[in-house]
């Protein structure tokens, strides 16, 4: 079958690129490994757009977060990411997080259902020659086409550690000692009622403690590829956390800030104080079945695992549907790469997308592949591309992406409005509503006079 484009990588990316160019109607081949003779270290299932890290969007917060104002964005562009996420959705405070495997099933759904995209299970091993292509291979790109981009590129692969936390089941957690409620009293509940949380208490013996198990415990060996890897700081495993000092844990994953205790559980702590230390657990699926430790990434061996987090206060006789792990993450040295619509330099016939590029997150990867799809209808149509604004979220994560970065240091990045244009003349506690505001006026007034993205 002719196709117009070949896109391969049904991640986020991919998955996004191909339902954004599909519905202006274009033909479209996608190819996903999985289930095609390809699997990686951290995948458990064939299906487009699995979630491996974690089941959180993050912020939906729209008007005071540039994450949330990400969101906002892609809704306007008419993000199947987005779509399948609403209608997966599971409560998160004021996060968005997602039945991993509604979310992959709507995904799979909906591009199944558009009469000119084909799916093909297959590994790709070299770039194409010739044709317009989107390459959106994610963090975990296969060692045979990394190879290839490495040639083309003409730049040594960077590479970071990803991280995967321990999910246990609700039923399995005392919630004699644990309760439910999320940091200020500030979320969303299954009524409303600001408890989304599971939060497991420590007091300063149990925190210090427990500590100690992370740098003591053992740790599984990095693999011959794995040595010498940076991690990146967004997925830093819990025990290197550890390391840093001994209150780095209770200033990250582990904050009690806004935890009202609402147990009588010792004289240091009583009813209506903070713990010393907390561990929070996030709902992972829509039944309410199973629940993600919040920041929990690890790379200790699965029996240490066990052992060192039923000593957690509520966990004690915990079962895990999974433990945690690492995998390492491949991406572009985009700035010195890429050109400003994500094309390579050496052969502008192929565009990458997702994480490849550099960007990190969940909703940063599924962005810029629903950026390099329109970018694709754009030059497949004949017509001229105008990037978002760099007020917007996908503006200036694009830019960052493209040439704002420095090439010699570049690293992975999430959204933030560390790399939106300055407002100085905003005093600093109204910056984050004024850069949102900005954010949505600029866009809406790019959206309007842009042909380059109606379907």
């Amino acid at each position: 079958m002719a196709y117009d484009i070949h896109i391969i990588g049904g991640g986020l990316a991919g998955s996004e690129a191909a339902w954004q160019l599909a519905r202006r109607g274009f033909s479209v081949r996608l190819s996903e490994m999985r289930g095609g003779g390809g699997s990686t270290e951290a995948h458990q299932t064939e299906a487009l757009a699995e979630l491996v890290c974690s089941n959180s969007f993050r912020s939906d917060d729209d008007e005071r977060n540039a994450v949330g104002l990400l969101h906002h964005e892609m809704r306007r562009l008419d993000s199947l990411v987005m779509a399948a996420a609403a209608k997966a959705q599971v409560p998160a405070g004021s996060a968005l997080a997602v039945d991993r495997d509604v979310f992959s099933a709507e995904i799979e759904r909906q591009l199944a259902s558009l009469p000119n995209l084909t799916i093909v299970r297959e590994r790709i091993d070299q770039l194409p020659d010739a044709g317009l292509t989107i390459v959106a291979t994610g963090p975990l790109t296969a060692a045979t086409l990394a190879e290839s981009i490495g040639r083309a590129t003409g730049e040594e692969a960077l590479a970071f550690f990803d991280a995967i936390a321990p999910i246990v089941h609700r039923d399995s957690i005392d919630m004699e000692i644990a309760w439910m409620a999320s940091r200020w009293d500030k979320g969303s509940g299954p009524d409303g009622d600001g408890k989304d949380y599971i939060n497991c208490p420590m007091n300063r013996d149990q925190y210090i403690a427990f500590r100690q198990g992370l740098l003591d415990g053992e740790k599984v060996s990095f693999k011959q590829w794995e040595a010498n890897t940076p991690y990146f700081d967004g997925c830093m495993p819990i025990e290197v956390m550890a390391q840093r000092g001994e209150d780095t844990l209770r200033f990250g994953p582990m904050k009690p800030v806004g935890l009202d205790n609402p147990r009588d559980s010792s004289p240091e702590f009583p009813k209506g104080r903070w713990p010393y230390a907390v561990v929070q657990l996030r709902q992972d699926n829509k039944l309410g079945t199973l629940w993600n430790m919040v920041g929990f990434q690890t790379k200790l061996k699965h029996g240490e695992q066990t052992r060192l987090f039923r000593t957690i206060p509520g966990l004690e006789n915990a079962e895990f549907a999974r433990l945690g792990g690492l995998h390492r993450n491949t991406f572009l040295n985009a700035p010195l790469v890429l050109d400003r619509q994500l094309r390579l330099k050496q052969a502008p016939h192929i565009r990458f997308s997702g994480q490849i590029t550099g960007c990190e997150g969940y909703v940063e990867s599924s962005a810029v592949g629903l950026l390099a799809g329109l970018m694709a209808a754009a030059e497949l149509g004949g017509r001229v591309w105008a990037s978002p604004p760099r007020t917007s979220a996908m503006g200036a994560l694009l830019a960052h992406i493209t040439g704002d970065a420095e090439a010699e240091t570049y690293q992975p990045m999430n959204v933030n409005f560390g790399l939106f244009p300055p407002l100085p003349e905003v005093k600093k506690k109204q910056r984050k509503e004024a850069y949102t505001a900005r954010g949505k006026a600029d866009f809406g007034a790019w959206l309007a006079a842009s042909e380059t993205v109606s379907a």
